[in-house]
């Protein structure tokens, strides 16, 4: 059986691209940023997969003198930063519109009407940091039992509320009604189910987030996959992110290590075709709450798990490890960083040491991915089979 193993470092940015200063990221380095305020970070794995090898990048004594993996970095070519955006992006989609984004929350308007609809008043409507805004409106909430909303520079309503004051059907009950009513002219890219519960006097956000996305608006490689009488088996909130499309089997995960777990399980699972996960803890447990420290750790506890990942490999499969998008823990304000992302390449017929050095877009990986497994192109993307196998 053949399996391509394609994981995404949510966040994982490895520095600025020519076009960051136009989206206020002058200067941001995801990787490199963390590197620096973690001098000791222990990442032997993806060091012998070659990511201090990447071109142009600022770390080269992480470098490895025999690189067991192909390795290079890629630009986006769509405009935006989102992480609807990068995936699709990865998938084989250009973007050529942002996704509509709401710096002064949603329009008075919407929000008379979504309230109407789900009866209550709602708080909030304004961009913030999802772990500030419930310690900030949590009481008044969990008081008169109205949902908070916010935004943040994504396109993306997310609406919180204590598990003991909407229960979780109910919740998703709400992003449902309100995924329905944001189209047109209140467009948005997601709608995000934020849970939480309070433990030892601190309200802390759950696993149960659920998000609710809009359908891609052509087949990406997870259809063309399908299409060829193959599996694509997501991980984590892959299935969210496609809205469904193109998947045939799903699972959501409780965290970065619950994926692992489940991406180990998948490759030893009877079938030919995609494993596609998500691990999204980089991003919003680290990345937007600004903890370069954390951040490290957290790297640091996927490489620990890699040997694994390969180990559950079989003869003809091969891994892909990538990001989306970049979250700069060190850069200003809380949200995501325009940069190159990482792509790293694994597997027993893979070129140790092909350099692939920097690719055009996201889409290559798509594209790899379609050609690996005999499904149709892609739309766009290059792929770069010939150069690693």
């Amino acid at each position: 059986m053949s399996k391509v193993i394609l994981i995404v470092t949510d966040s994982m940015g490895v520095g600025e691209l020519p076009d960051a200063a136009d989206y206020g990221d002058r200067g941001a380095d995801t990787f490199g940023h963390i590197l620096e305020r973690k001098k000791e970070m222990n990442i032997p794995n993806l060091r012998r997969l070659g990511i201090g090898n990447i071109q142009g990048v600022a770390w080269e004594r992480m470098a490895c003198p025999n690189p067991m993996g192909a390795f290079g970095k890629m630009a986006e070519i769509s405009k935006g930063k989102d992480t609807i955006t990068g995936h699709w992006e990865i998938a084989g989609i250009y973007t050529d519109t942002p996704f509509k984004t709401y710096p002064d929350g949603f329009p008075e308007k919407f929000i008379r009407e979504f309230e109407k609809e789900i009866g209550t008043e709602v708080l909030g409507n304004y961009p913030a940091s999802g772990t500030e805004i419930i310690q900030q409106l949590g009481p008044e909430h969990e008081a008169t039992g109205k949902p908070i909303v916010y935004t943040s520079a994504d396109s993306v309503f997310q609406i919180a509320a204590n598990t003991e004051v909407i229960p979780l059907e109910k919740l998703y009950d709400i992003c449902e009604k309100a995924r329905k009513l944001l189209i047109g002219d209140v467009a948005c890219g997601r709608v995000i189910a934020r849970p939480y519960v309070i433990k030892d006097g601190e309200r802390v956000r759950t696993s149960d987030r659920r998000d609710y996305a809009v359908s891609p608006p052509e087949d990406t490689v997870l259809d063309k996959v399908k299409a060829a009488g193959k599996t694509v088996y997501a991980v984590g909130k892959i299935s969210d992110i496609f809205n469904g499309k193109g998947v045939t089997e799903a699972v959501h995960t409780s965290g970065n290590m619950d994926g692992v777990d489940k991406t180990i399980q998948a490759i030893g699972m009877d079938f030919d075709g995609l494993i596609f996960t998500n691990l999204v803890d980089f991003d919003s447990q680290y990345g937007h709450r600004r903890d370069p420290l954390g951040y490290g750790r957290c790297i640091e506890e996927f490489d620990a798990r890699i040997p694994q990942i390969i180990s559950a490999m079989g003869e003809d499969d091969i891994m892909i490890i990538c990001a989306d998008h970049g979250n700069d823990p060190v850069h200003s304000g809380f949200d995501h960083t325009r940069e190159y992302v990482p792509v790293l390449v694994f597997g027993k017929k893979v070129k140790a040491g092909a350099d692939l050095g920097i690719r055009k877009t996201f889409a290559d990986i798509g594209a790899t991915v379609a050609d690996i497994l005999s499904a149709e192109p892609t739309k766009i993307g290059e792929s770069f089979k010939e150069v690693i196998l």
